[in-house]
């Protein structure tokens, strides 16, 4: 996929400094709430969101996933995209629950 910036450059990753869910929290900011889900990847659903060191899924990949459609704050969008990345594969790492 052609990426409209480098997933591992400034604008993605830093380079390979931040992961998934960090990339996606890091483009917003608590005065951008509430917000909804198309808004946020009619703005940002062709980036690049690195999930771990040999995978790379656009935005709009994880959104297919996030059942809300409206945040009200910074919190509930954290918890929402947390949620689609666990259920849907998009989180490298799980807690041994035993």
């Amino acid at each position: 996929m052609d990426w409209p910036h480098d997933p591992d450059g400034e604008e993605g990753s830093e380079g390979r400094r931040k992961y998934g869910h960090a990339v996606l929290a890091k483009k917003v900011s608590e005065e951008d709430f509430p917000l909804t889900a198309t808004e946020y990847v009619e703005q940002y659903g062709d980036h690049p969101v690195r999930i771990d060191y040999e995978t790379v899924v656009s935005v709009a990949d994880i959104f297919e996933h996030v059942e809300d459609e409206q945040f009200e704050t910074f919190s509930e969008f954290h918890r929402a995209v947390g949620r689609a990345m666990r259920e849907n594969g998009y989180w490298p790492y799980e807690l041994d629950r035993a």
